[in-house]
């Protein structure tokens, strides 16, 4: 199955985002990508944490929900949608949402960001918890792909790579590809985005899809970028380093089988 992860460079306008979107996830679609999945925060790198209050929507409401499903419709594919505001249960937080749409427009899963980024080293200052309310349930869907393999996908968003143990619990539910929207910051990114990401696939033998965002920002976040796909042997088959692009890659399901029945870890476990 053909996939693609879209790095972007997100500014303050939701217009313009869902325009650069667009414009991506059309070029996906056009190399044959089967499943596209969009960065952390695609629609809206505000000027400040708050900016995201006044873009929440209420699910199944709202312009960039309807974007998401008339793109998946139009296109024919997958669509993962990075992650939006979604109204919380309080008027002064947003859930940090992941929406999955199928190719007919149809929304099949939601996972809220379980794990909330906070990073302070005199530097710079990032503290989702002012603003993000957590969410507390792990996610998979089911995705047939034109193969004949039926994926089971998991679902993460940044900062939850730092946590193996929602990784651990994608594999138990019998999960062979985990997406990672996300929006590193280039001190973090640099120092640990491809540690994790490579950790998490070898420990899982599971494909690791990872968009990111990836430049310098309007309200001067610099992201680290580095979309990638890596395969269950923790194998880099493709990325990006900077600025808006697609990454493409296949994943195999019997490359997924092979290296299962090689190294069974998984039925090893002990703990």
């Amino acid at each position: 199955m053909k996939v693609a992860a879209i790095q972007m460079v997100s500014c303050t306008r939701l217009d313009d985002n869902l325009r650069a979107a667009r414009a991506l996830l059309e070029q996906a679609a056009s190399a044959g990508a089967e499943l596209a999945v969009l960065p952390e925060y695609f629609c809206v790198m505000g000027h400040k944490d708050t900016d995201k209050l006044a873009l929440r929507e209420a699910p199944g409401e709202g312009r960039i929900q309807h974007f998401l499903a008339s793109a998946a419709r139009e296109l024919q594919m997958w669509i993962v949608g990075g992650t939006l505001p979604l109204v919380a249960t309080t008027p002064d937080r947003v859930r940090n949402t992941t929406l999955v749409f199928n190719p007919a427009g149809d929304c099949v899963a939601r996972y809220d960001k379980i794990h909330l980024f906070y990073f302070d080293n005199g530097r710079e200052q990032f503290h989702e918890g002012r603003v993000i309310e957590a969410g507390n349930t792990p996610v998979q869907f089911e995705l047939p792909s034109r193969d004949g393999h039926c994926w089971r996908v998991g679902l993460s968003v940044c900062y939850d790579l730092r946590f193996p143990e929602l990784y651990r619990a994608h594999a138990s539910a019998g999960a062979d590809l985990l997406l990672v929207p996300s929006a590193f910051t280039h001190t973090t990114g640099q120092a640990h985005w491809e540690l994790l990401l490579r950790a998490r696939a070898v420990e899982n033998l599971a494909y690791v899809l990872a968009p990111a965002q990836g430049g310098v920002h309007e309200n001067g976040r610099h992201t680290w970028g580095h979309s990638m796909l890596v395969d269950p042997w923790g194998t880099v088959l493709a990325q990006q380093d900077q600025l808006a692009g697609v990454v493409w890659g296949v994943v195999d399901p019997q490359r997924l089988r092979d290296l299962r029945l090689q190294l069974p870890a998984l039925s090893h476990r002990v703990l």
